[in-house]
């Protein structure tokens, strides 16, 4: 009996439960947004018993979650109309420049296919140069960061990097 009952606490405090179940007197979010993310992609593979753990590699979504951190925090984008675009360049500390190099030509074919919008991106050593040409309103009321948010892509491509289909370079 001792078991039985030993094995049902268990369970019923398990992570993937307390992560799938809700009531009203505890709380639903599992931390802050990357740990969120990761604890969200950590359950869908522990639940699906075709994962296949060999491709498994959560440190490289770890690291990219840090990247989309460091690129809406600390990044800083100055905007100017050039040419008919409207022109954005941003640069932060050598991290976020890196996570700028990383992140944003990599975002840049997404954001045109969602809007229509042409967008050139240059590297340079002090981040990135990002020319988007489109509806010159809403590029600029949304800035670098909110433009940076566009596409329905983010979390696929996170469960693509979890489970190894998918680089971000």
């Amino acid at each position: 009996m001792f078991r039985f009952a030993l094995a049902i606490a268990l369970f019923l405090g398990s992570p993937a439960l307390a992560q799938n179940a809700h009531n009203h007197d505890s709380p639903a979010e599992v931390g802050q947004s990357a740990f969120a993310a990761l604890a969200e992609i950590v359950d869908m593979l522990r639940q699906n018993p075709h994962t296949d753990w060999d491709s498994v590699d959560i440190p490289t979504l770890q690291k990219h979650l840090v990247d989309m951190e460091l690129l809406a925090t600390q990044s800083v984008a100055l905007q100017t109309k050039v040419d008919n675009a409207v022109q954005f360049s941003v640069t932060g500390e050598p991290e976020v420049i890196e996570a700028l190099h990383r992140m944003v030509p990599a975002h840049a074919p997404f954001l045109d296919a969602e809007t229509g919008w042409t967008t050139k991106v240059e590297i340079n050593d002090s981040g990135v140069v990002v020319r988007v040409k489109g509806d010159a309103q809403v590029i600029v009321a949304l800035g670098f960061h909110g433009l940076m948010t566009i596409g329905a892509h983010h979390q696929e491509h996170h469960f693509g990097i979890a489970t190894g289909t998918m680089s971000h370079d």
